[in-house]
């Protein structure tokens, strides 16, 4: 069987790198690493920023809000924010005091609120005390049946 080299993955791209990526200035990468949050560069001994694969596809996502659809910096700030909360929403396992919320038999709409998430945490909340509450009921019950049976 024929050798087969691995193709070698970088790890860290240079600053020049990104920016010949996307045919940009080097200030223009610059200056969206300081405006968004999601892209948070490494830096060498001598101070170089070092770009990750996960930077590169943030930077895919802005260079096409900005470059390609016209959005302002402020715009794409908003959709990439309302994008990450809209996937963490579908991504996270709805785990409140180890009771999986996906295995609900009575299969209420949860959380399907689109409002803000401000309004999705406040039913979080409001759903934990509720469980909380009824916890504690099962557990009065419990105490109730161990008395009778004793």
């Amino acid at each position: 069987m024929p050798y087969k080299e691995k193709e070698i993955e970088k790890l860290y791209f240079s600053i020049g790198e990104v920016a010949s990526m996307f045919n940009v200035n080097t200030s223009h990468i610059r200056f969206w690493s300081k405006e968004f949050d999601v892209i948070r560069p490494a830096t060498n001994k001598k101070g170089n920023r070092m770009y990750t694969q996960s930077d590169i596809e943030n930077f895919k996502k802005i260079y096409h809000l900005v470059k390609e659809k016209g959005f302002t910096l402020k715009g794409a700030k908003t959709e990439l924010k309302d994008n990450k909360l809209s996937k963490l929403r579908q991504e996270e396992v709805m785990t409140v005091q180890g009771v999986e919320l996906a295995d609900n038999p009575l299969e209420l709409p949860l959380f399907t609120s689109a409002n803000s998430y401000q309004d999705s945490f406040v039913d979080k909340i409001a759903l934990k005390n509720s469980l909380s509450k009824i916890k504690s009921s099962l557990l009065d019950m419990q105490r109730e049946l161990s008395l009778m049976e004793a």
